[in-house]
């Protein structure tokens, strides 16, 4: 919950801007004189309020100078970890400022998240990581252990980093002075436990229970599930305790364990619940049947008879890791004093995957790039791309991203290039114009991607968009999009694709429409549209959509000048129902009550 306080008249405005903004978020703490907001909690002073919403709330807004809030929220401030982030908002609301949190309370990403409700307004982020784009290690969204203060001041200073890494991890860009160690012993429980020579600094990529010495960090990646079988009524403790001494005795740590997982008939078994509670891990269930269908090497009559499978830890714990597990604690038994084991836990590693994220950029204008879009290329540690794509985002990237880019033509080479960074564990963005599955490199990359990567797309607006909100609304109905480039589609597909069109009544738009090699195409199709369609018929010409050097341009079937038209144009002609109004293309929607008009 974000708690809103507020102390003027011009505080109340944007607090209940904000309040309108997030329906359900917040909750609106008031002080005396005011009229009252919905879900505020009644009068009182600035500091009853700020008191108050520290305590309740995990964030908060204030909408006070930064000195006044510092003095009242300094005799509350308890502990790094549990403080609520406080952002300041000024009269004027020019400046969201980050004040308390801005990490682990989220302060940071509030403050661009008031920004932007607020018209004009501004974050004001100093936290150094934030500042300089170097990734704070407690940002990544796994847990962090050791001396993360130390580590993560090491990188922002310049300082030798040694990147240590037993498992595959996707990490986004690590600045130059992050250099990874040669000794990795990855997918290994053996090698470099993470401990450099004396007075070097450590980033250690581990999910083995080492102890981190003054000058190392461990980031714990998500690869072990747990799977638990229990008699009913078996007692949390020794649920706890057998998988607690499970994970001990294989020099695991438990902040790597992602789910505790069981059969469907153990759901609502205490022992099992609690367990999964103090480890701080959702319980996932599966139905007998599919664990069933799991190989284990120690199946067992006992669970068969009871439940319907021959394993419940082994089998559990193998399929929430998914294809390729490793099973790294066999089923082992609890061992409880006088009387016999109620309870079974075995222990699984996921396979290491990387991460490929197929980016559209949008047509090339900065505000019609996603957020999704920013955030993707953030995470990354390399991007593969066309090189004046590239140039579009590369004041973007993280200091320390890898860039691969190429030319025109090199399609393919950038897709398997992509993939195979993926496979190699990386965090790696493909980048392409428009959306990034629309003629462009979602389709290569997909097609050379196996089950062995995760594939993230992030849509982008098309060229398509672009240049239809320039010249209109030409896309108001039904519509359709035809490459004219014949480099990899005979031309005859083409023609027969645009003919039925033309005699579909359907709005086209043209990519790819002219090149100095081709040169004919264009005029074909438009001979084509004009055998079902009159000469007056709106046409537009957009080139360079939202670039430098925009230029439109709304014109007829009849009077289109192909010759005006290049590789960087769209071409939208609209169907028998599109009029030209005001000097734009509008296509109807087709309502009824448009016919009486």
């Amino acid at each position: 919950m974000i708690g809103l306080v507020c102390a003027t008249a011009a505080g109340r405005r944007a607090r209940d801007r904000l309040a309108a903004a997030w329906p359900g978020a917040v909750r609106v703490y008031g002080t005396g004189g005011e009229g009252g907001t919905d879900g505020a909690d009644g009068a009182g002073t600035v500091r009853e309020a700020i008191t108050r919403a520290f305590a309740e709330c995990d964030r908060l807004v204030c909408f006070l100078a930064t000195g006044a809030t510092v003095r009242l929220i300094a005799p509350l401030l308890a502990d790094k970890a549990d403080d609520p982030g406080v952002v300041c908002v000024d009269e004027a609301q020019q400046y969201a400022v980050a004040l308390l949190g801005g990490h682990a309370g989220g302060a940071n990403d509030l403050a661009h998240a008031v920004a932007e409700a607020l018209p004009g307004c501004r974050p004001v982020v100093t936290t150094a990581t934030d500042a300089t784009g170097v990734p704070g290690l407690d940002t990544l969204g796994l847990p962090v252990e050791g001396s993360v203060a130390a580590v993560s001041r090491a990188m922002l200073d310049g300082e030798p980093v040694r990147l240590v890494r037993h498992h595959v991890l996707p990490l986004p860009a690590l600045p130059p002075n992050v250099t990874e160690a040669t000794d990795n012993a990855t997918e290994s429980n053996d090698g470099d436990d993470g401990e450099g020579a004396a007075g070097e600094y450590t980033l250690l990529v581990s999910d083995r229970a080492v102890a981190p010495g003054d000058r190392t960090a461990v980031l714990r990646p998500p690869t072990l599930a747990v799977g638990v079988g229990a008699s009913r009524g078996a007692p949390a403790e020794e649920v706890a305790a057998l998988v607690g001494q499970a994970l001990a005795d294989a020099g695991l740590s438990p902040l790597s364990v992602t789910e505790l997982a069981t059969v469907e008939a153990k759901a609502g078994e205490e022992g099992i619940v609690e367990t999964a509670r103090r480890l701080g891990v959702p319980l996932r269930t599966y139905p007998a049947d599919e664990l069933a269908a799991v190989p284990v090497p120690h199946p067992s009559d006992a669970p068969l008879a009871a439940v319907g499978t021959p394993s419940v830890a082994e089998a559990a714990a193998l399929l929430a890791c998914g294809e390729g597990a490793e099973l790294v604690v066999p089923k082992r038994k609890s061992a409880p004093e006088g009387r016999a084991a109620m309870a079974t836990c075995a222990v699984a590693r996921r396979r290491p995957r990387g991460r490929l994220a197929v980016v559209g950029l949008g047509p090339g204008a900065r505000d019609l790039l996603t957020p999704r879009a920013r955030d993707e290329l953030r995470r990354a540690s390399v991007v593969v791309g066309l090189d004046q794509y590239v140039d579009q985002i590369r004041d973007l990237l993280r200091p320390g991203t890898r860039v691969l880019e190429s030319g025109l033509g090199a399609e393919e080479e950038r897709a398997r290039t992509a993939v195979a960074e993926a496979r190699a564990g990386r965090a790696v963005a493909l980048i392409g114009s428009g959306d990034a599955g629309v003629y462009a490199m979602a389709s290569p990359a997909l097609a050379e991607a196996s089950a062995d990567i995760d594939v993230v797309g992030v849509p982008g607006v098309t060229a398509a968009l672009a240049a239809a909100a320039l010249l209109g609304a030409p896309l108001g109905h039904d519509h359709v999009s035809i490459s004219l480039s014949d480099l990899h589609t005979p031309w005859e597909v083409i023609e027969r694709r645009v003919r039925a069109a033309a005699e579909s009544d359907l709005v086209v738009t043209f990519y790819n429409p002219r090149s100095r090699g081709r040169d004919w195409q264009l005029p074909k199709a438009l001979a084509l549209l004009a055998e079902h369609r009159a000469p007056h018929t709106p046409a537009g010409v957009v080139r360079n959509a939202s670039r430098p050097g925009e230029r439109t341009t709304v014109t007829t079937l009849g009077e289109l000048d192909p010759a005006a038209v290049d590789m960087m144009t769209v071409v939208t002609v609209g169907n028998t129902a599109t009029r030209a109004v005001a000097g734009r293309m509008v296509t109807p929607r087709g309502y009824r009550w448009q016919e009486s008009r």
